[in-house]
């Protein structure tokens, strides 16, 4: 009897050390001076176990691509810590509009560079990690009123496995879309079908590493904006992630 009561007592131990390591990247998420309003996304965003689950380690270097008001790239600033860096990247004039985020960040978190040139924050193996957090759609998205230009998705991504060191980790997560003119799904909705994704990062030379269903949501409609009040911030998206090959 005690072999049987051995195994189960090892496999549960397993199971608990695995449910319990997203708390590893606890304090990157929880750590004091941290903006009220970004603390509140964390409940749908779940940064940790995304955090976990593409592996980001201390002392990596990283990108965060299309930043925003720098909601993952202070808590990759955190996880990777000091010996570690995270180049926030946001075009000029969106940066501009993120200033009153950006600039305390900075201040913040010294191991954060803010590049508003995608070419300048893109050097030759350079990262070991990038995320792109719910908006690789907006690389299909164009717009004469924010001054977003056309934009070719593929010349996007031979750019960033350039700047990929060998065996480095690119983070997917967004909002799940129909199938269809891509364009025109990104343009009606901001979303953008997983097939796409897929395909354009293997055509780039990424291999899918893993995928998750953690920010799956069934109830979502696919067929909404993502900024409708009936589905903001609770959409349905996928979790991938990509590796360039040694």
């Amino acid at each position: 009897m005690r072999l049987p009561l051995l195994l189960a007592s090892i496999a549960l131990a397993s199971a608990s050390a695995a449910i319990a390591r997203p708390a590893d990247y606890q304090p990157a998420v929880a750590f004091k001076g941290r903006p009220a309003d970004a603390v509140e996304m964390d409940a749908g965003r779940h940064p940790a176990e995304v955090l976990d689950f593409m592996g980001l380690k201390k002392g990596m270097h990283a990108v965060d691509v299309l930043t925003g008001g720098g909601y993952y790239a202070e808590i990759m600033a955190q996880a990777v810590g000091p010996k570690g860096s995270v180049v926030a990247w946001e075009p000029q004039g969106f940066a501009d509009r993120a200033k009153d985020k950006l600039d305390p960040l900075l201040a913040r978190e010294p191991n954060v560079k803010l590049v508003t040139d995608f070419r300048t924050a893109m050097p030759a193996n350079s990262y070991d990690f990038a995320m792109i957090h719910l908006n690789y759609h907006d690389f299909y998205w164009e717009s004469e009123k924010y001054g977003v230009p056309r934009t070719d998705p593929d010349k996007v991504l031979a750019v960033l496995y350039a700047a990929m060191k060998p065996g480095g980790t690119v983070a997917v997560v967004d909002h799940v879309g129909p199938a269809g003119d891509t364009r025109a799904v990104v343009d009606k909705l901001h979303r953008i079908d997983p097939e796409t994704v897929k395909a354009d990062f293997k055509r780039a030379g990424f291999v899918l590493d893993g995928e998750s269903d953690m920010l799956r949501v069934s109830a979502d409609d696919h067929t909404k904006n993502v900024f409708d009040p009936a589905v903001r911030g609770k959409t349905d998206r996928f979790v991938y992630r990509f590796k360039k090959p040694r």
